[in-house]
């Protein structure tokens, strides 16, 4: 497996395209249950095929991801070759990102000396899927890129 399976509750949401996928291999539901009950690590290995599947659309097409913590915030903007990144270090250690008070302090505080910005650029050393997939292992999600896109936007005016 390249990537982690998926969870139950992703499997239950994707349940549609699961039912393609197994459609693709001639595996209609009385099949499956056969195979879930006669070959388990078959239908173990369908389900890390599937996972991996549904992984690599998602980080082809990711564009954008952020990671909260409490005094950081890291915005990434994803190319094929390379991520750019912005990270927001908040200066005043009781400053706590990952609630609602914090978000509205960071607006309140973007451009003063309580925030220290960064931005970088980091070359892919390895297949940039793979890369993606480790920085959403630490924590990082996708998103819109609003966030990254409008500070991006007041640093370069």
């Amino acid at each position: 497996m390249k990537y982690d399976r998926l969870t139950k509750e992703q499997f239950e949401e994707l349940h549609p395209e699961f039912i393609n996928f197994l459609s693709t291999q001639s595996i209609d539901k009385g099949e499956w249950d056969k195979i879930k009950l006669e070959k388990p690590e078959v239908a173990e290995q369908e389900l890390d095929v599937f996972s991996d599947l549904i992984w690599e659309g998602v980080l082809t097409r990711a564009e954008y991801l952020e990671h909260f913590s409490k005094n950081y915030i890291f915005l990434f903007h994803c190319f094929d070759t390379h991520v750019q990144s912005i990270v927001l270090k908040s200066v005043v250690p009781e400053t706590n990102f990952l609630t609602k008070e914090g978000l509205q302090w960071l607006s309140d505080n973007m451009f003063t000396d309580n925030i220290e910005m960064k931005v970088g650029k980091k070359e892919f050393t390895e297949e940039r899927n793979t890369s993606l997939f480790e920085l959403i292992q630490q924590g990082a999600f996708l998103s819109d890129g609003q966030l990254f896109k409008q500070i991006d936007s007041i640093m370069n005016s």
